[in-house]
């Protein structure tokens, strides 16, 4: 295989390991109501979560519908933080960014993400992670979402390369099938391990 030009990452489950349900737990207790209700509100299919991730929805507009349809109105911050304090560093990952970074490989990170989400570990402790790439695609900022062709065939015009000079990881399968419908390189990430072997068969061979 040919070594890529451009190496894109998604975050969630990639880099950033996360828990939907330790959210809605947080943001449950938070509010002071059953947590099978924030489940249903926030993060059911076409819940509020997907509609932030998608742009069609403000955080400001978040916070209002959630506090209408609970019939409650924590503290906006609070709220805020417990809908985004679930992450944990994927440790073995950032070792193989490090690489990546040293190596002056050209990393982009695109992900289905918020603007509450991007705030939050970008400007907390996880902001070293935003640091190691050159091209950022948030799907809020986009107004598109994986795995719709359009948000990879974006990536790859802000990257500066064809689609198939891309090399991408998701955890997601539909994600990885939509990367590839336009001709990038993806795969599904498993595990660091995979991961590593992945970017060998592609040239690029290291040690974390």
């Amino acid at each position: 295989m040919t070594q890529p030009l451009f190496f894109y990452f998604d975050l969630g489950n990639v880099l950033l390991m996360f828990d939907h349900w330790r959210a809605a737990r947080q943001m449950a207790e938070v509010a002071d109501v059953p947590v099978e209700q924030v489940w249903d509100l926030v993060f059911a299919d076409g819940g509020l979560n997907e509609k932030l991730d998608a742009g069609s929805l403000t955080t400001a507009g978040f916070y209002e519908q959630f506090c209408r349809e609970l019939s409650c109105r924590p503290d906006v911050h609070v709220l805020a933080h417990a809908a985004s304090n679930i992450f944990e560093l994927n440790a073995s990952m950032s070792a193989v960014l490090g690489r990546l970074v040293a190596a002056r490989k050209r990393l982009g990170l695109l992900s289905n993400t918020s603007d509450v989400h991007w705030q939050f570990f970008s400007n907390d402790r996880y902001w070293f992670v935003p640091s190691a790439f050159e091209t950022i695609v948030m799907s809020y900022r986009v107004k598109l979402m994986k795995p719709d062709p359009r948000i990879f065939l974006h990536a790859a015009k802000q990257a500066g390369v064809r689609p198939e000079e891309v090399f991408y990881v998701d955890d997601m399968p539909q994600h990885v099938a939509g990367a590839r419908s336009v001709g990038i390189d993806a795969v599904q990430y498993t595990t660091t391990e995979a991961f590593v072997d992945e970017l060998a068969k592609r040239g690029v061979r290291l040690t974390y």
